[in-house]
């Protein structure tokens, strides 16, 4: 009896492990590293000289100024796709108006990347104001990612601006190419819009304005666009100016921090700190890290 269980126990033994070995293998997944790492840079074209500071921190002195970045954000996520947060401008009336210094359009300030406008294949619009949304149509084969909230509450039927958030020529603009087909319309706050990138609302720049967090193997990228001016406005808690609400604005700040946390960066909206403070990925570029 003892020598037949015995050969019924080597027999089950020598059965499972046929069983593994025949056994398909199943890649481990392994941690983001360097290759598979997104790419993320801050690009500037242009610039607001003499900007009162008034008008990007709450309650700042009236007599302070700052030449203000005027700026777009390119991430390559590592599958192919060429992403943009915000667009730009380039309409002359916002030239005539504003006069921007060491201006080029966005859609030239990129190929300092190496980024042609054709291969851009996203692009996440923070909000309708003309010097985010005005450049959409630079980039003619991308797909705009909106907040249904902002879009529906600015842009109306047939593409009339609905206040004076959104530009008139950019709500038609917008409204044309949702008709194509081209805009995605996001529904709500923390949505992964694409792997690996999400979008938070609350900022409160304008009534549904939404900035983006990107995972990276060093920690989350937030990029803030209007909803943090300055990296004064996050070292001080202070709200930016130009907010419906300031404790709802106040509190998406101390988000973005806290997504960030210790190893990630929050990466502010205008602020010329950015091109000093990140390495440079040449002229009027530099890499987030």
């Amino acid at each position: 009896m003892t020598s037949r269980l015995f050969a019924l126990r080597r027999t089950l033994v020598l059965a499972s492990l046929a069983l593994v070995a025949a056994a398909p293998l199943v890649p481990v997944a392994r941690p983001l590293g360097a290759q598979s790492a997104p790419e993320i840079f801050a690009v500037r074209y242009g610039a607001l000289a003499n900007f009162p500071v008034s008008s990007l921190i709450a309650g700042a002195d009236t007599s302070r100024r700052l030449d203000v970045a005027l700026t777009v954000w390119v991430i390559k996520p590592g599958d192919g796709r060429i992403v943009l947060v915000d667009a730009g401008f380039y309409r002359e009336k916002f030239m005539t108006r504003w006069k921007p210094v060491d201006y080029q359009k966005p859609s030239d300030a990129i190929r300092v990347l190496g980024i042609a406008p054709e291969q851009v294949t996203d692009i996440i619009v923070s909000h309708v104001h003309w010097d985010h949304a005005d450049g959409i149509d630079l980039f003619p084969n991308a797909t705009v990612w909106i907040q249904r909230d902002e879009y529906e509450h600015h842009v109306g039927e047939g593409g009339v601006s609905l206040d004076r958030a959104a530009d008139a020529l950019d709500a038609a603009m917008l409204h044309t190419l949702r008709q194509a087909g081209r805009v995605k319309l996001v529904n709500g706050d923390a949505q992964e819009i694409m792997p690996g990138i999400r979008v938070y609302t609350g900022g409160k720049h304008t009534f549904a304005s939404q900035y983006a967090g990107v995972i990276t193997a060093r920690g989350t990228v937030v990029l803030a666009s209007d909803n943090a001016y300055l990296y004064e406005n996050l070292d001080s808690r202070t709200p930016i100016a130009q907010t419906l609400d300031r404790v709802s604005n106040l509190a998406a700040q101390q988000r973005m921090l806290e997504l960030a946390g210790t190893t990630g960066v929050v990466v502010p909206g205008h602020d010329p700190a950015v091109f000093t403070r990140f390495p440079a990925a040449g002229k009027g570029a530099v890499r987030i890290r």
